[in-house]
């Protein structure tokens, strides 16, 4: 495909790479010379320098004859007038456009074909908070993910010594817990991943994913580490946006409390939130976390945009006694570094956003995306489409389906029906099939699967 990228911040670079790796005519537009030089000379990737909403520069870039045109600038001005822009003048057919500011998100009808043309919106504010909101949900998950709106969940769990499943082969599960459908889509060991089989033994420390119907997934954990109780107590540091969200959604049934540096913001958070304690301080205050019983919070969410001081505050809150810490890291080198130390739980907002955009980005019917282990695998949900002259899946039982390697099928959801994938499952047209793809050289391979052939027309 030829995708022109608007914005080389983090969320454009990082989709530049992905998008880069997988043989895309990518194009990158910024006014930001030094950060385009940086992206050239590590990509295999065009660049134009310039403001992405000028007619002339998007000619430049190629947008007369672009596939698709994603707008990740920092300015949702932008984003929404390059849009247009391509729509009246080159009539790109797909336009993806960033827009944060709630002021356009919630007015009905303005990104429509006749007004702003816009064909898929993306809020990363609302994508981390909606990621946050899960985790705190599951206790103990380093990872939820839904599929099929909702019935069907892929969570990453750490396994820990002594939970009943460490130290048996994966088939056990079956018959330890008879009366809950699972199956684990992969396994990372040292950071390495591990395909599982029947005869897979699961060791302390292994970072597992598995899959499970809605309703079944607390019972599945409690098989690979000691389950831990509902977290009532939240404590959030930073009072931005994704802070707020989070508040509003947390503040019913949860008791909630908010450190927020600027006074004139918490002003506005205390008029707009009914129940949350705001605070005004510093999250990296001694004295204020010890006031406000630090030690009895079950978990700490640091979520202001400076990376230093989210590090710092979770270090700190986690040594005087906070159960649990999460943290938001932009700089995604900086994830791996201090996840599962003191830090229980690292966030990149890129690797959250970038599965929105590469729903978009793939070809098939691919109605969700998931990026994973910072983006070396996905989990991804497809339509099943056809018959069995025209289709490589449907008719065919899962044994039957010829999966590229590294590639495991987790579920397959028919309706409000979810069957878990086992051999004898046969999938059908229609059918949402989620699949784990632990080699991403190997998506194009995924992506032609769920294909139709031609004699289906």
């Amino acid at each position: 495909m030829k995708i022109i990228i608007l914005g080389a911040g983090q969320v454009g670079g990082t989709l530049a790479e992905h998008l880069a790796r997988e043989e895309n005519d990518i194009t990158v537009v910024d006014t930001d010379n030094g950060r385009l030089r940086e992206l050239h000379t590590r990509l295999d990737i065009r660049t134009v320098s310039g403001a992405g909403s000028y007619p002339m520069v998007l000619r430049q870039a190629g947008c007369e004859d672009a596939d698709m045109l994603i707008a990740v600038t920092n300015s949702d001005e932008v984003n929404m007038i390059a849009c247009q822009v391509a729509h009246t003048l080159f009539r790109t057919p797909t336009k993806i456009a960033r827009v944060r500011s709630t002021a356009y998100l919630t007015r009905k009808g303005l990104f429509a074909h006749d007004a702003v043309p816009i064909d898929v919106l993306i809020s990363p504010e609302q994508v981390v908070t909606d990621h946050i909101r899960r985790l705190i949900e599951h206790p103990g998950a380093l990872q939820v993910l839904e599929f099929a709106g909702g019935l069907v969940q892929l969570v990453a769990v750490k396994a820990f010594y002594g939970g009943p499943l460490v130290g048996q082969e994966l088939a056990f599960l079956r018959r330890h817990m008879p009366n809950v459908d699972t199956r684990v889509a992969a396994i990372y060991r040292k950071n390495r991943p591990i395909i599982p089989r029947g005869d897979t033994v699961i060791e302390a420390d292994d970072e597992v994913f598995f899959i499970a119907a809605r309703r079944d997934i607390r019972a599945v954990m409690s098989e690979l580490r000691r389950l831990e109780r509902d977290f009532r107590r939240v404590m959030i540091a930073g009072g931005g946006n994704i802070g707020e969200r989070l508040a509003e959604h947390l503040e019913h049934s949860h008791q909630v409390k908010i450190i927020e540096h600027n006074l004139d913001r918490c002003t506005q958070l205390s008029e707009r939130l009914d129940r949350t304690v705001v605070l005004h301080g510093s999250a990296t205050d001694k004295r204020l976390l010890e006031e406000e019983n630090i030690e009895e919070c079950d978990i700490f969410c640091a979520l202001t945009n400076d990376d230093e001081v989210n590090i710092m505050s979770s270090m700190l809150a986690k040594r005087m006694g906070a159960k649990k810490v999460l943290t938001l890291i932009n700089n995604a080198a900086y994830v791996d570094l201090v996840q599962g130390g003191e830090i229980d739980i690292a966030i990149s907002p890129q690797q959250a956003t970038i599965g929105s955009l590469l729903t978009h980005v793939r070809r098939g019917d691919i109605v969700n995306v998931h990026s994973l282990r910072r983006g070396a695998a996905e989990a991804i949900e497809a339509i099943a489409h056809g018959d069995t002259q025209s289709s490589r899946v449907v008719g065919r039982t899962i044994g039957e389906i010829d999966l590229p390697q590294g590639t495991t099928i987790g579920a397959v959801v028919r309706g409000k029906e979810v069957l878990i994938a086992h051999d004898n499952v046969v999938v059908k047209s229609g059918d949402h099939v989620i699949l784990f793809v632990i080699d991403k050289r190997r998506l194009r391979d995924v992506e032609r699967l769920f294909q139709v052939g031609l004699t289906f027309f």
